[in-house]
């Protein structure tokens, strides 16, 4: 890692406040990711249907819409290592609870459990996302952000992984999704001692009486980045959780758990490939140019896995992982340009926009009911809307 993107003009080094926190994003890839190996076994588990299923993603990203802007206000206040504490002890809290879970195998119970998650992973990306803009100069904010996020895209992958193992094995019972939730939540809860006992320093946003002044509504590119990133998530959202089924339908060959590895190893493996690649690239040319092009490049996909030609599709949907790799962190880092002292709110109001991947699943799997491909025209008009968005405001990065 180049440490210019994590250094000030005046010198100031930002480096171990931004390796700790970057260790964060692992931990939420890894709660979203492993959703969308809970959908498919829940489905055949507790006997439910795709839009039931999509309640999972409902219940866990209506938490950031609810959350995100008490989360923001707590942070405002107390700063951002108090907002990443409180996060780690919510989500520890809600994986825990999956232990009487397993007992009870109740789909609501386990619903309240991912809600409890959810309110602790709102708290961890309104307080790290914003924080790794400005660890350093604000024209790397894109690159430095991306590279956080490729560490989030590790945690995508052992997601599926982790749960595919578990879950989807000859040998597995319903009782044993226990394993995955003791385990993370034991490790939540030992870096959040580590990080009551490690301070972090709190960098101030600039604060000049201009734009102190000038509201939220008035800058476009803000305004604009909440309904793109609303629409972002949905697409990412809705395409993990129905990737299983996705492919289990295009490929019938194909059991659940070769489906389960393929998502950890294939997908989120280019999913993390490309956020490494972006924030290389974002220093040589404009992080707007990147996403318009990843933009395309997604769309084409989607317009591919609509066609359901088999593994030509399935490829198309692989490709489609590492297209849409670095758009959350460009548009959020985007979006946050020159707010300087209204960074925390602003940050909490995009928080809320994840709520998208709420809406998308359900959105999906009442039009995939019979015919998975179907439901993945959701995605593809979300992706036509970012690539739009990303020529519109190409001019706010050098």
């Amino acid at each position: 890692m180049k440490l210019s993107i994590v250094k000030t003009k005046e010198g100031v080094s930002y480096l171990y406040p931004f390796i700790l926190v970057t260790s964060l994003f692992f931990l939420w890839g890894f709660a979203h990711s492993i959703l969308d190996v809970l959908n498919k076994h829940f489905q055949e588990v507790l006997v439910i249907s795709k839009t039931k299923s999509a309640l999972i993603q409902a219940v866990v990203y209506g938490g950031y819409f609810l959350m995100a802007l008490p989360a923001g206000m707590f942070i405002k206040r107390y700063g951002y290592r108090a907002g990443i504490i409180l996060g780690l002890l919510l989500y520890g809290l809600g994986a825990f609870l999956f232990i009487p879970g397993s007992f009870l195998m109740s789909f609501y119970f386990f619903l309240f459990s991912l809600f409890i998650i959810g309110c602790g992973l709102t708290c961890l990306e309104t307080a790290s996302n914003p924080y790794v803009t400005v660890l350093g100069e604000p024209e790397s904010a894109a690159s430095r952000l991306n590279l956080a996020q490729s560490f989030n895209g590790l945690g995508w992958i052992f997601g599926p992984l982790i749960g595919g193992l578990i879950l989807f094995s000859d040998d597995s019972q319903a009782s044993d999704i226990i394993y995955p939730y003791l385990i993370i939540g034991c490790s939540v809860i030992v870096i959040a001692l580590c990080f009551i006992r490690i301070p972090l320093p709190e960098v101030k946003e600039e604060s000049f009486s201009a734009i102190i002044e000038k509201k939220l509504h008035r800058y476009p590119h803000f305004v604009w980045g909440v309904v793109v990133l609303f629409l972002y998530v949905a697409a990412q959202t809705g395409i993990n959780s129905f990737f299983i089924n996705y492919v289990t339908e295009t490929a019938p060959e194909i059991s659940n758990r070769t489906a389960s590895l393929l998502l950890s190893f294939g997908g989120m493996g280019l999913f993390m490939a490309g956020r490494f690649a972006g924030s290389y690239l974002m220093r040589k040319v404009k992080a707007t140019f990147l996403l318009g092009i990843n933009g395309i490049g997604a769309i084409l996909m989607m317009l591919i896995v609509l066609t359901q030609l088999k593994w030509i599709s399935i490829t198309a949907l692989f490709l489609c992982f590492l297209f849409e790799s670095i758009m959350f962190p460009t548009i959020f880092a985007l979006s946050l340009k020159g707010l300087g002292y209204h960074t925390k709110k602003a940050s909490s109001i995009l928080i809320m926009s994840i709520v998208g991947g709420a809406i998308a699943p359900i959105m999906m799997g009442m039009l995939g009911e019979e015919s998975m491909a179907i439901g993945f025209i959701i995605p593809l008009l979300c992706f036509i809307a970012i690539f739009i968005y990303a020529i519109r405001f190409s001019k706010l990065y050098r």
